[in-house]
């Protein structure tokens, strides 16, 4: 019997078992990911058509960029090229559905890529197998060479939104520390990374402590700690142009924790004098300033709601490290967690439903979340030391400092999602520290 002949039930099962998926998927293709026990979705992404010559390797790299950002989530399971029974030989031929059934991939990305000296231009389409229907109408994309993977990203944002109906993340940057050195003797300087790690770029010189570097709103700004005059001062540092200038705050010891505020006009902070640490709040254009909290202990690390109308902080008034929310004005706030052990450095997330925070209990640090009200807390990592964590612009994933033990550790970046799931180190030259996510990027 021919290998063709042993193969040919087999098929017709698979061909079977397709058509009755295709009848019983009710509606368009759409993966819900806050299950935590979704399964990954397979899809297919065939090496982008070149539509110019010269363009094979730009086709190839994008296609593997746009694999890498739906895998990387944990929630897309790619189906490797081997595996293929067709062929995308034009981005413009119809699709043979079958053949994409007969591997159970339930979303087919297909594109091309044209370069016309630094211009390039990307198309894609992207399928329902199952139902046999292009989802949404194909869209095109143009830039210069040197900005490909930001296209790439916007393909990913694109597939990942119009199958689960939520916003992207992948064209987006994520401001930290990074630190080189011996751990008695770390340099740290700020630098800037796309959200996976890529085109690393350099803010500062390590001549000087840094510390807690914070994204604006519209990500063209960051606020951030500074030893630069010998005493810890608040610096805002401008993206494009790296140029910075002292913010004007209150005078104190030590000023630290600055965010902005949601429009970018004010920050909010933390000073430090003779012991005793409280919150303000400075309008950047007019210097007005305004005391926030007043009690005889340590409030510090804010975070304003996406609103603006609240702020969430860390403060040992009751005795110990607990998480605190209070009107964005000021006055009394209220108490929001109650678990065992220590909590701090909560951040509201950009939906606004959620609060991250990071927690110390029986000598291990989790990163965890929790609602605004304290309720529904969970722990989402636990190792010797996790801090510092930050949100993805869709409130759907946290990037967090993880530090290992010993004379020899090192920080580096982790990131999990928020239902726990799909923990991995994000790939950086060398340690890296404090990260905070910025906006999607125009």
């Amino acid at each position: 019997m021919t290998r063709q002949a042993l193969f040919a039930p087999f098929l017709a099962v698979l061909l079977m078992l397709a058509a009755l998926a295709a009848q019983a998927q009710d509606g368009p293709l759409r993966l819900t990911i806050t299950d935590p026990n979704v399964e990954p979705l397979p899809f297919a992404v065939p090496t982008f058509e070149a539509e110019t010559p010269g363009a094979e390797q730009l086709a190839a790299d994008i296609t593997e960029v746009i694999a890498a950002d739906l895998t990387g989530t944990g929630v897309f399971r790619r189906i490797p090229a081997e595996a293929f029974v067709s062929s995308i030989e034009s981005f413009a031929q119809p699709v043979a559905y079958t053949d994409w059934r007969t591997i159970n991939a339930q979303a087919l990305i297909t594109g091309a890529v044209a370069v016309n000296g630094n211009q390039v231009t990307v198309k894609f389409r992207l399928y329902d197998v199952f139902s046999g229907q292009e989802l949404g109408s194909g869209q095109q994309l143009s830039g210069t060479t040197d900005g490909w993977r930001r296209m790439a990203h916007k393909v990913a944002d694109q597939v990942y939104s119009r199958i689960t109906g939520e916003g992207g993340y992948f064209d987006s940057r994520v401001v930290f520390v990074a630190e080189t050195g011996p751990k008695a003797d770390r340099r740290k300087r700020l630098a800037i990374m796309d959200y996976d790690g890529a085109n690393v770029q350099y803010l500062t010189d390590s001549s000087s402590i840094v510390l807690a570097p914070r994204f604006s709103p519209n990500g063209d700004r960051v606020i951030y700690t500074s030893w630069d005059s010998g005493f810890p001062r608040i610096y805002a540092l401008d993206v494009g142009t790296v140029t910075r200038q002292a913010l004007p705050v209150i005078d104190g010891e030590m000023a630290f924790s600055p965010r902005f505020s949601r429009d970018g006009r004010s920050v909010i902070y933390s000073i430090s004098n003779g012991g005793n640490t409280d919150i303000y709040r400075t309008d950047v254009p007019t210097g007005q300033h305004q005391r926030l909290t007043s009690a005889p202990s340590i409030e510090t690390a804010p975070s304003l709601s996406p609103d603006g109308s609240q702020i969430v902080f860390e403060s040992d008034r009751s005795g110990s490290q607990q998480i605190y929310v209070m009107p964005a004005s000021g006055g009394e706030p209220r108490r929001i967690s109650f678990g065992e052990g220590r909590y701090g450095s909560p951040v509201w997330s950009p939906r606004g439903d959620l609060i991250a925070f990071t927690k110390q209990n029986a000598g291990r640090f989790h990163i965890g979340v929790m609602r605004t009200d304290g309720s529904e807390e969970r722990l989402l990592t636990s190792s010797f030391l996790d801090e510092s964590p930050t949100w993805s612009p869709n409130g759907r994933v946290l990037m967090f400092t993880r530090e290992t033990q010993g004379e020899t550790g090192a920080p580096s970046i982790y990131s999990v999602d928020v239902s726990g799931r799909n923990l991995q180190r994000v790939q950086t030259p060398a340690g890296a520290s404090d990260p905070s996510w910025g906006p999607l990027q125009p």
